[in-house]
Formats: structure tokens, sequence, C-alpha cells
């Protein structure tokens, strides 16, 4: 095996993948989003006010928690073209538009269009500059991942000087978000597209074409022998990675899946150190 040789890891992430404003059809301000989709229960929570459930249309503002419940998803459209879609069981809020989107708990998609100049994505201690990029990112306390499917992404721990990493189409850093910011690892993009729910469930993303050209890449590598499929699976949230046979590998269909590493990171990402960091 060549100093040049990378191992790609097969990832499938399912997402693991009356308004107090009136309803308007109307592009949103720049300090407000849009609900451009619901499946199941959306709801909005505000402070001293009793939540409810969300409705096609309505804008949220900074002062508003979007929370999705089980086997529930949404998306939000911003008036700079930035979408962010939250899977099941997740908590976010914005504040200053997408100058700080906030994940609270859970996962997101969030497609940031070059017009969103300066967007940025927190996580508990970590954050990401997402503009111009599709990302995938998923916290809960004490474990994060955050994936690019295309454009470039910069993730950092914020107060912590020199402490980030570049991240590029196919590639996902996976950590703890009170310890330095680890190397990114290559993940098989054409496998999330297939069965990721943030993809399958929701209309075609305006980067789609990109994203799918940037699989392609990932697949002219493979058949360079530049890039090397593994059985290294990470089944549900977490970083828990299971080692799995091909049978097993191509019926992960929709469940809840992360990517894999290198061989050189495989012996720091076992099941055993990976649990201790959820």
């Amino acid at each position: 095996m060549t100093p040049q040789l990378r191992l790609l890891v097969l990832i499938t992430i399912a997402a693991p993948l009356a308004s107090w404003f009136p309803n308007r059809l109307n592009a949103a301000s720049p300090n407000e989003a849009r609900v451009t989709q619901i499946k199941n229960y959306v709801q909005l929570v505000r402070f001293n006010d009793p939540s409810r459930r969300a409705s096609l249309s309505d804008m949220i503002d900074e002062e508003t928690v979007v929370r999705t419940g089980n086997g529930s998803r949404g998306e939000l459209t911003f008036s700079n073209e930035t979408v962010v879609r939250l899977a099941a069981n997740t908590a976010f809020n914005f504040k200053d538009g997408t100058r700080g989107l906030n994940l609270r708990e859970g996962a997101t998609l969030i497609q940031a269009s070059r017009r969103a100049s300066g967007a940025t994505i927190h996580a508990g201690n970590v954050a990401a500059a997402v503009a111009g990029t599709t990302v995938m990112i998923e916290y809960h306390p004490g474990v994060y991942k955050f994936l690019v499917l295309e454009g470039t992404g910069r993730l950092y721990r914020p107060g912590h000087l020199g402490d980030s990493v570049l991240v590029n189409p196919g590639q996902m850093v996976i950590g703890n978000p009170d310890a330095a910011v680890s190397e990114a690892v290559d993940v098989d993009i054409s496998r999330f597209i297939k069965t990721s729910r943030f993809i399958t469930d929701f209309p075609p993303l305006r980067s789609e074409k990109s994203i799918v050209a940037e699989g392609q890449k990932q697949q002219r590598e493979k058949s360079k022998k530049t890039l090397i499929d593994t059985n290294l699976v990470i089944f549900g949230g977490g970083t828990l990675v299971s080692l799995v046979g091909q049978g097993q590998t191509d019926a992960v269909g929709d469940r809840t899946t992360a990517g894999l590493v290198t061989p050189r990171q495989a012996r720091n990402l076992t099941p055993e150190t990976a649990s201790a960091s959820q």
C-alpha cells in the first residue's frame, strides 16, 4: 500500500442521519427563516410562550427554537437561499440569520449558498464556517460528526487559536467537542446520496449536481485504486465503530450509520475508545 493510498468508508447516515408572525409566502428578512418542509411533528418553542406545532410557510425568528419529534423532520429556508434540514429529535435555533446557526442537539444538513457570507454553524464547543458548501453535522453531548458533501468547510473550536481543520468534499471529522479537532477521514458520498433521509425524504437541493459530481470523482479514484472501500461502519448516533461483513455492508439500507477511517486512525477509533467518548 503506497503512502498516497486512502481508504473510503461506506457511510449511510439516515438522520446517525398559529405563528407568532403571520404566515407569509414572500422571502423572509435576513434574520428570519421560513418553514418549507414538514415531516410529521415539528414544534416551535419561544421563551414564556406555549409551544405549538409548526405549519408550512411559518416565519421563524431569532427567539424561536425549532424541535423535531421521533420520526419527524423539517426544513427551513433563509432569504439568502440557505437551506437547513433537521433530522428527528433535533433542536435548532439561530441568531443574526445564517451567521449564527446553532445545533443544540441532533443532526442537520445545511446547504449554505455563496450569498450566505459568514455563515457559521455552532454545535457545543465546535463551530464550522459553511458558506458556499453543503454539510451534515450531528451533535450530542460529548460527541459530534461533521461531514462535507460539496464545497469546503473549516471546522474549529472558538477561543482555541490554531485548533481547526479544513474539511474537503467526501471528508468527515468525528470527535469530542471538548477535545482538540482531529484530522478528517474519507466517506462515501454516493452511498450517502442513496440512503440518507436528508436527501431521499426531501426535494432536490440546489447543490445536488455538485454533490453528485463529488461522488463521481470518488468513484474515479476508486477505479484507480487510490481510494478503497472498507467494511468499517458506525451504526446509530455517536462514534461506535463496527467491523461488518460485505453482506451486512450491502444491506444497511437507510439504517442510521456514520463513516469511518484510515488504517492509521483506526487504532484510535476502536469500539471501546469510541463509546468512551460519548
